[in-house]
């Protein structure tokens, strides 16, 4: 099998996504654009790409049809470059590496560019629709609930309380503070910038650096009143009977931040690098997907590891970095207390708990981040997980070359 190198890796920083967010202006399609530039540091002939993958969760309005392939005629790649949008919600971006990887693994491609987009000020969450949440003949089956719900199902199930998940959160939020005092994050962020070449954001915007203890005390339960009186909370102990009651601890400070983003990786096999004068800085080792419990939802990481562990012949004692998406702070301690792993491996630089969550991009920008940490730190391989919609996980194992 071709082997797979990652050339580069780049995001926009996160804007907050609200009207008042820095990045509001800019439309999913500039977003996409501002990343795939970003690779032409590295990659001075853009023509010579194969395809460039990109995932979108709601690939709707100005985000809809095949962002993909929008971008790369926008972005000046040629119209030889096909595009692809894929959709695997939380996912998307890290599956669209995968899926590119896969391309040049099976010999078929030899450059690709992978990523994702999410302008979720501009096109809101839940926007495309779908049959999950709708249809009974799938939800009732499937016990839908809103993820919020789920995560408090998890932190019920699990014994993690206000105060652990709390304490999670302000963990993040030093650690991405930490991250950006230091310049971790330097090689990676390319900055967004308006037709005159002004920046319009060139730092992750979500970071709340003065987070405490007492000030995420003050924020009340976000999903309460859906789980109460919306009725799922009922439908979450139908799943889970060992249950009395649901603990509602998630709110606002402890849950990913809606942000917007776009992020964007360069993958080729080694012909490919020594054409364009690059040397790889890191190789695909393994990837995989899984489905998990609906009701559960976001304990799809936990699953995926698993079943990577058993396909690639490695386990944690290998691995040195680990990024997990910080979908809820209780989807992290879970996956901390599943492999009962040592906490200052995950998520060194913080996660989208500070960061923000641009839903299919995040992928992209944790694998980057994962890559960033390998070469800061010395170390070898990382392993970058998510979390998904209805039950999934996908994960991914690179090494450092």
């Amino acid at each position: 099998m071709t082997e797979a190198f990652i050339y580069d890796a780049l995001r926009t920083p996160r804007g907050r996504g609200k009207p008042d967010g820095a990045l509001h202006e800019v439309s999913t399609l500039g977003l996409a654009v501002s990343a795939l530039n970003s690779l032409r540091r590295s990659l001075p002939e853009p023509g010579l790409v194969d395809d460039v993958v990109f995932g979108c969760v709601d690939p709707v309005g100005e985000a809809g049809a095949n962002i993909g392939r929008a971008a790369a005629l926008a972005a000046g790649y040629g119209d030889s470059v096909p595009g692809l949008q894929i959709n695997r919600f939380c996912a998307s971006g890290l599956d669209a590496v995968n899926f590119a990887a896969a391309q040049v693994m099976a010999g078929q491609h030899d450059l690709t560019v992978a990523g994702g987009v999410e302008s979720m000020s501009r096109v809101g969450i839940g926007a495309s629709g779908g049959a999950w949440p709708v249809d009974p003949s799938i939800a009732i089956p499937s016990y839908f609930m809103p993820q919020g719900v789920s995560a408090d199902l998890i932190a019920t199930k699990y014994g993690f309380s206000r105060d652990d998940v709390d304490a999670y959160a302000v963990e993040s939020q030093k650690r991405a503070t930490k991250a950006w005092a230091e310049g971790r994050f330097g090689k990676s962020i390319a900055p967004v910038r308006d037709a005159n070449g002004l920046t319009i954001l060139g730092h992750d915007e979500h970071i709340r650096s003065d987070a405490t203890m007492q000030s995420l005390a003050a924020l009340k339960p976000a999903f309460l009143m859906m789980g109460e009186q919306g009725g799922f909370d009922a439908v979450a102990i139908q799943a889970h009977p060992e249950l009395e009651r649901i603990e509602h601890v998630h709110h606002a400070g402890n849950s990913s931040g809606i942000v917007d983003g776009a992020a964007a990786v360069l993958i080729g096999n080694r012909k490919a690098g020594e054409k364009l004068g690059r040397k790889p800085r890191a190789k695909i080792r393994a990837f995989a997907n899984i489905g998990s419990e609906p009701a559960l939802m976001l304990t799809g990481p936990v699953d995926v590891t698993r079943k990577l562990f058993a396909r690639s012949g490695l386990s944690f004692k290998d691995i040195d970095v680990i990024e997990i998406n910080e979908a809820f702070a209780a989807v992290v301690l879970r996956y901390i207390q599943a492999f009962d792993l040592d906490p200052e491996k995950v998520n060194p630089n913080g996660g989208a708990i500070a960061l923000g969550h641009p839903l299919g991009a995040t992928g992209a920008m944790i694998l980057g981040t994962a890559l960033d940490e390998l070469e800061r730190a010395d170390k070898s391989l990382a392993l970058v997980t998510l979390c998904i919609g209805a039950g999934m996980g996908t994960a991914t194992i690179i090494e450092r070359v």
